[in-house]
């Protein structure tokens, strides 16, 4: 059997709600030291990443979030917990945290390379979206049936909503209206999660959409 689709032991420990209680406790650490070095030492700065060699940012970077507006934790973890748990229930939890820590670090790798051409060494980059919308694509891959309501009034089938964030994200990131939101990341990790699902299960997402 290859190597790289060799499966794990199917086991569901809930990894869901292990991440989503990281973040949360991170973000209650940011709050409680505001003036530590908390927030520079784990998020992703392409700077501190090449002068400092702090390559453990392109992992921790994920589980930071903005301590001056509780809602870009509050609808990741919503995000994380909605979609998650299916989709970890389906994987099973080794494959899950596998899946989510990877496609969330390489989302970062390739901010991090985004950032260092286009000329923006000291940004912050921070929050667990890109992990997230890798989630998001597997949830509509494994559940393309589910009826998700956007703004809770208007029914959705899964794949038309998540593909449909990724082309808004897409044209925000063109057009710049999106602001300090890092598009690319998000696009990145929902890339890397459609790549996993080719090399790792040997499925195409579109197809698994579409069916």
């Amino acid at each position: 059997m290859n190597i790289l689709r060799r499966p794990f032991r199917y086991r569901n420990d809930n990894i869901v709600f292990i991440l989503i209680g990281i973040n949360i406790l991170v973000y209650i650490a940011e709050l409680f030291f505001k003036n530590s070095q908390l927030i520079t030492r784990l998020s992703m700065i392409p700077l501190a990443v090449v002068q400092r060699r702090w390559i453990w940012q392109f992992v921790t970077y994920m589980f930071v979030h903005d301590p001056n507006s509780i809602a870009h934790i509050l609808f990741n973890m919503f995000a994380l917990f909605m979609f998650g748990r299916q989709v970890e229930w389906k994987m099973g939890s080794s494959e899950f945290l596998l899946y989510y820590l990877l496609t969330g670090t390489l989302a970062g790798v390739f901010s991090f390379f985004v950032y260092i051409f286009t000329g923006n060494p000291v940004v912050f980059l921070m929050g667990a979206s890109g992990a997230i919308f890798a989630v998001q694509l597997a949830f509509a891959a494994f559940f393309p049936d589910s009826i998700m309501y956007l703004w809770g009034i208007l029914p959705l089938r899964a794949p038309v909503m998540v593909l449909g964030f990724t082309a808004v994200e897409i044209f925000l990131m063109v057009t710049g209206f999106g602001g300090n939101v890092a598009h690319a990341t998000h696009l990145a990790g929902f890339g890397f999660g459609w790549l996993y699902f080719i090399v790792r299960f040997g499925i195409n997402p579109w197809r698994a959409m579409r069916r």
